[in-house]
């Protein structure tokens, strides 16, 4: 038995076999030669070998093998390792079993025979797999079989992968999401096991799903969304990014403007803040190659061909495309604006507002006369320029003097002059209620007038009206009341209760705090004038009588024409150079009051009609006239 001697014997001999102590119990020898298994072990499966030897005649051999099968009984497989990341060494399955002889083994993997490969190696009791991968998860099974049993036992082995690269997807699937939408983020990767989800942004957890919700994103929601993958058996992680954009468009709508550098260059600016990302702000009319993002500024050289031009900003936003427009313009021309205000210091500040549509916005220079005006004590020049206060205003004193302002951009500039004038009204006018008892009275000032105030005042019958303090207005000298104290910007004042069939006459007078202007002109309220019948008899008669009358008139002047051409011929004597006086009789005492002190001499008529030839002769002697009786004559 496998080489060793176990049973010796001689034929016919009357001894005992010889019979190895260790199989005494099992092998048993028959005195005809055959050899008896008694309670056969297992151990006695063997190549077993008979040699009969006769001396003299040499050896005889035969060999058998002999297998002892027992039925199987408590048979289990199992994988080593048993975690198997795939590619990585071997795996080997092997079965165990408490007792049992296998004839045969049969190894299937889900049903299917397995065949000794590179793959698959079939040894005793196991089965080796070379480098699994996923493929070789499944179960697996061994068939054993001996000629007293059957048996068959399988486990499930599964080949540890993963996680492999993740597909990261966004819906709905856009390059950029408007601020206050919603998205999902979903985050799927092959793996055994299937690896766990963990969504990461700005370094926090947001979510351990495969899916994630995002409602109602914001700006600061943009940035890279991280799926962290984690297989839990082998502690393969990998990680992986999707990238958000979400974008919010500028607030409002992009500004444009064009202000002045030096007073030779245009500076156009044109701004739309906010959003996310910011505004490609360019302007293609001045240049193709600058850009500037939310906020934007070009110079260029003021030129006439910009004057009045619009030029366009355009504001690129992914969004939504926007722009906006700038017209550069020289100043036009405009109106002074003249007011005049008392504080409470009591005494006249006087405005000057010099503002002109013009884009840059025109700087305002002052000046009075041939000097220019500066911030003082006397002047104050507002921080824009555009305002002259003349402090301490004294209306005798600035009367005669002219201001001027200038208004001036790159583009050219406006002059206008001003000379101010004392409180004036123009252009009054009334209106009454239809029931007559309410008339409004309405009034202008001329631009440059200083003005503070309005006295209104009323001739006629009484109107109840009385000052802040509860006295009575005073009456002018020509019957006018003041009945009301109005401040310099006013321009109309409602007059009640006035009784419909009484007339009234009003009038303003302007006022330069204590110096009050020329009245307005007087207007007149009351019931409507009409001609009576016996006027208009009257009328009638008195036309045949005015052209009589006229027609005398002619006469009286012709004969008065013809009286005194005729006198003029007649001969002149000139009178002495010497002072004298004569005194005619006089038939009155009472002397004439027509000469008064102060007042100058009659002329001397004679002299008068003298020509130059009698004033240069010898006058001749005094001749007296005949007396004339006279109220009184004084001849000098």
């Amino acid at each position: 038995m496998r080489g060793l001697p176990v049973v010796t014997w001689a034929i016919n001999s009357l001894d005992s076999p010889r019979i190895a102590e260790n199989s005494q119990d099992v092998l048993k020898l028959e005195r005809s030669g055959s050899l008896t298994f008694v309670n056969v072990l297992l151990n006695y499966t063997s190549n077993y070998t008979i040699e009969m030897t006769k001396a003299g005649l040499g050896t005889a051999s035969t060999s058998f093998n002999l297998t002892v099968y027992e039925k199987f009984l408590n048979v289990s497989l199992r994988a080593e390792p048993n975690l198997v990341k795939e590619g990585i060494g071997q795996l080997t399955m092997t079965y165990n079993m408490k007792q049992g002889v296998v004839e045969q083994q049969m190894w299937f993997f889900n049903d299917k025979a397995i065949n000794t490969n590179s793959h698959y190696l079939i040894a005793n009791q196991s089965l080796v797999i070379n480098k699994p991968n996923r493929n070789d998860t499944g179960r697996y099974r061994v068939s054993l079989t001996n000629p007293f049993s059957t048996v068959t036992t399988s486990i499930l082995v599964t080949v540890l992968y993963g996680p492999e690269n993740p597909k990261l997807e966004a819906q709905p699937a856009k390059p950029f999401y408007v601020a206050g939408t919603s998205l999902n983020l979903s985050c799927q990767a092959e793996g055994s096991p299937e690896p766990t989800v963990e969504w990461v942004f700005g370094g926090g957890t947001l979510s351990r799903k495969r899916v994630l919700n995002l409602i109602n994103v914001q700006t600061n929601q943009t940035g890279n969304y991280t799926c962290v993958l984690l297989n839990t058996l082998t502690g393969e992680q990998w990680r992986k990014n999707i990238p958000i954009k979400i974008y919010e468009m500028p607030s409002g709508n992009p500004k444009c403007s064009v202000h002045a550098l030096n007073n030779v260059t245009l500076q156009y600016h044109c701004l739309w803040s906010g959003g996310n990302p910011q505004a490609q702000l360019s302007f293609p009319a001045l240049s193709n190659t600058s850009s500037g993002a939310g906020t934007f500024s070009l110079a260029v050289t003021a030129s006439n061909n910009l004057n009045g031009k619009t030029v366009t900003c355009m504001a690129g936003h992914p969004i939504q495309e926007n722009k906006c427009n700038i017209t550069a313009s020289s100043p036009m021309k405009f109106p002074p604006l003249v007011r005049a205000t008392v504080p409470l210091q009591g005494k006249i500040v006087v405005t000057i507002d010099c503002f002109t549509k013009a884009s840059p916005t025109a700087v305002v220079s002052w000046s009075r006369g041939s000097e220019s005006v500066t911030n003082g004590t006397t002047y104050q020049i507002s921080d824009d320029t555009t305002k002259l206060e003349i402090q301490d205003y004294n209306v005798d004193f600035f009367l005669n003097q002219s201001f001027a302002c200038t208004c001036s951009n790159p583009l050219g500039s406006q002059r206008r002059q001003i000379q101010l004038i004392g409180p004036l009204i123009s252009d009054f006018r009334w209106h009454r209620n239809e029931a007559r008892t309410v008339v409004t009275l309405t009034w202008e000032v001329p631009p440059m007038s200083v003005v503070t105030g309005f006295a209104i005042q009323v001739k006629g019958p009484d109107i109840l009206s009385k000052n802040h303090d509860g006295t009575q207005k005073q009456s002018s000298k020509d019957g006018f009341n003041t009945i009301k104290e109005e401040p310099g910007h006013v321009r109309n004042v409602d007059i009640f209760p006035l009784d419909p069939k009484l007339t009234y006459r009003f009038r303003v007078i302007p006022k330069a705090r204590l110096t009050e202007g020329k009245p307005s002109e007087v207007q007149r309220v009351g019931p409507d004038l009409g001609l009576s019948g016996p006027a208009i008899a009257g009328i009638a008669a008195g036309i045949p009588c005015s052209i009589l009358f006229l027609f005398l008139l002619g006469g009286a002047i012709y004969l008065c024409f013809s009286w005194n051409k005729n006198k003029s011929w007649q001969t002149r004597y000139p009178v002495r150079r010497a002072v004298e006086k004569v005194i005619t009789i006089q038939t009155e005492t009472t002397p004439h009051n027509l000469m008064t002190g102060g007042q100058k001499a009659p002329p001397d008529y004679n002299r008068i009609h003298q020509t130059p030839s009698e004033r240069s002769m010898t006058p001749p002697s005094f001749v007296a006239a005949p007396p004339v009786t006279v109220r009184a004559a004084t001849t000098v």
